[in-house]
């Protein structure tokens, strides 16, 4: 039935997912996000019938059971935090494995998530698996100023939008009220593509704009909005200026 591969071909990725986190650490998991947010945005302009959500994905949506899924419970891992999911995976293994029918679907797992996520963050669960939810979210202004003691005062002013998208790929726009990173990043070392993160804090925005500014030990290079890619953005590009001013 619909979405029976989010329970197989989407748990199987998450787990991949976070042996690489054991492997690489928790900063350097942006390079998969990356990877497989491009896999999912490419296939959705080829879609022949239409996109479902991940809760009732087609077998043959591999872009949506797969990439997309594992955008999506990484970051719902990042918001309730990973005992919260193990917690929901053992509690659903435990249930059913080994087991006749009737057999889980996909809702059962939507209910196991669900009970492990506070309330002022069940919103996600209808945003990542019951709807199509896209964020387009862009950095503006990115700027530093020196202090006193050497350190520096960053600035990120950003720009927020979130739509609401059909399966045939029509988007309506709706108000923001989510929880989304703010972050730094200094000049990569040589021979290194990513710099250290400098730094990292969620926030609730509401509205269409928004403007931070935090403290970090360096100069960053880059600076802004959702800079770890856990959000699916259809233009994850200008998550990220370069920072200007103090030098």
């Amino acid at each position: 039935m619909q979405g029976a591969t989010s329970l197989s071909e989407s748990l199987s990725q998450y787990s991949a997912l976070m042996v690489m986190e054991r492997e690489y650490g928790r900063d350097m998991m942006r390079k998969f996000l990356q990877y497989e947010m491009d896999r999912y945005l490419r296939p959705r302009g080829g879609e022949q019938l239409e996109e479902r959500p991940l809760v009732r994905v087609e077998s043959s949506q591999g872009y949506v059971h797969y990439q997309k899924a594992s955008i999506a419970l990484y970051y719902l891992k990042e918001m309730v935090g990973e005992a919260a999911i193990n917690r929901a995976l053992r509690k659903l293994i435990e249930k059913y494995a080994y087991q006749g029918p009737p057999y889980p679907t996909s809702y059962v797992l939507l209910d196991a998530l669900r009970a492990e996520t506070p309330a002022d963050l069940q919103y996600l669960l209808k945003d990542l698996f019951e709807d199509i939810t896209l964020l387009s979210n862009r950095t503006t202004v990115a700027r530093a100023a020196r202090r006193a003691d050497g350190t520096f005062d960053v600035t990120a002013e950003v720009e927020l939008q979130k739509l609401k998208v059909d399966g045939n790929g029509g988007e309506t726009s709706v108000p923001v009220d989510d929880w989304i990173e703010v972050g730094a990043f200094a000049k990569p070392e040589k021979g290194k593509r990513y710099g250290r993160a400098l730094h990292r804090a969620r926030h609730r925005m509401q509205g269409k704009s928004a403007s931070f500014t935090f403290i970090t030990d360096q100069l960053p290079e880059q600076a802004g909005v959702d800079p770890f890619h856990l959000l699916i953005d259809g233009v994850k590009d200008d998550n990220l200026k370069k920072v200007t001013g103090a030098s």
